[in-house]
Formats: structure tokens, sequence, C-alpha cells
């Protein structure tokens, strides 16, 4: 159901329209809130897009594609928690690597940085 954007669309114009567009099964103009957990397969392994919400689904794609044309950047993740998010983060550095943080993060964040990462 996503739009891309065009390079002359501003800012706002991007936020609009960016992961919108006519839903082909129902002609929602505007990205509709997918409640599924699960989605029909072909077969084992051979989902048609989707297999399992915490992976992905439509909702998330959307929000995914827009962010990332406000951003002007290729991709987005969006993550369904804090904790994935953060989780992903440290999966990506190596040793050595720093990583800036606001300075009213989560606590337990802090304390992970802080006293069981930082040796």
């Amino acid at each position: 159901m996503g739009r891309s954007s065009s390079p002359e669309w501003g800012f706002s114009t991007r936020a609009l329209h960016v992961g919108q567009g006519p839903d082909p099964a129902t002609g929602a103009v505007v990205q509709p809130i997918h409640m599924a957990t699960t989605f029909a397969q072909q077969g084992v392994g051979k989902h048609q897009g989707f297999e399992y919400s915490r992976t992905g689904n439509p909702t998330r794609n959307a929000l995914e594609e827009c962010l990332a044309a406000l951003e002007d950047a290729k991709h987005c993740l969006a993550f369904s928690s804090g904790l994935g998010a953060e989780t992903t983060l440290m999966l990506l550095l190596n040793p050595g690597d720093h990583v800036v943080y606001m300075e009213d993060v989560y606590g337990g964040t802090f304390r992970l940085f802080d006293k069981v990462l930082k040796r």
C-alpha cells in the first residue's frame, strides 16, 4: 500500500503521503492498523510477504517507509519495544565502538552501558 516520495516533495508532504496509498483490497486511503498476529502462508516457510507480526506487518512497513523518506534514508527499522531496538544496536557493535545516548536515557539502559558494558 506504500507510496514512494518524489524528489520535489517537502517534509510535510512526505510525512502525509509516503507509506500511504489506496489499499488494493479495501480501497482505504489511509494505512489501516493491522492487528493480525499471523498471516496466511502458501506452505511451510512460504509466506506471502508477512509471517508473524513480530517480524513485520503492513502497518509497520508503512511507518518504516515514511520515516526513511523523512530522514532521506534508504531504510528504517521500527521496533515494538525499546529492548528490541537496544538489543539490535548492541549486536551491531564491535569492541571499541562508542554509543552516544541522551542524559535521560532509560535507567536500565544507563546501567547496562555504565556498569556492565563499560569494560
